[in-house]
């Protein structure tokens, strides 16, 4: 299962605003569709009338045991009616990062920068999906999903504050910040 993110003129949520944290910007749209689909489908350019960027699921590759198993127990599902607000943040880390083995990774995912133990406090108010696309082809690594009701915004800029400031963060050299909120249809 694939999910893609295609900023364009329409879509179920609204861009409130595309922020480049560190490199190039995507190309402002007014609008941000998320679809899942079984396929790719075939790449669209970025333009000044949309861009595209595909992820999937996949397992959890820096995290141990015990900490899945605290994850499973507090984290909320994604959909939930109450978060209207959302954040797509694109990531690329450098090839300094690839270049180190899985161990190296993981010991500065978690042991150094405290990804998981840091973040648990956030939950369940903010709920995340990460998606792989490096060996997709694509332009990130990964695409973080955030969704959180609209009351937990400030919370959410906690999160990836603290997040940006680990040794971890020191390996992104491209990553973009897209806010939206839900469109809500009038009956």
């Amino acid at each position: 299962m694939f999910r893609t993110f295609r900023g364009g003129h329409s879509g179920g949520w609204r861009v409130i605003s595309i922020a480049p944290v560190t490199g190039e910007p995507l190309p402002f749209m007014p609008a941000l569709s998320v679809t899942d689909s079984e396929a790719i489908a075939l790449p669209l350019v970025p333009s000044r009338n949309a861009w595209r960027l595909v992820g999937a699921p996949s397992s959890l590759r820096y995290t141990e045991r015990p900490e899945k198993q605290q994850l499973t127990a507090v984290q909320a599902g994604l959909g939930r009616v109450e978060a209207t607000s959302a954040a797509l943040i694109p990531i690329r880390k450098s090839q300094a990062w690839w270049d180190l083995t899985q161990e190296e990774r993981r010991k500065i995912f978690e042991d150094k920068s405290h990804h998981i133990a840091s973040s648990l406090r956030f939950l369940p108010a903010i709920a995340r999906q990460l998606y792989h696309c490096r060996d997709l082809g694509e332009p990130f690594d990964f695409l973080t999903w955030f969704e959180f009701a609209p009351a937990h915004a400030s919370l959410f800029e906690e999160l990836v504050g603290m997040l940006r400031r680990t040794e971890e963060w020191s390996y992104v050299e491209h990553e973009v910040d897209v806010r939206v909120v839900k469109e809500v249809l009038s009956a």
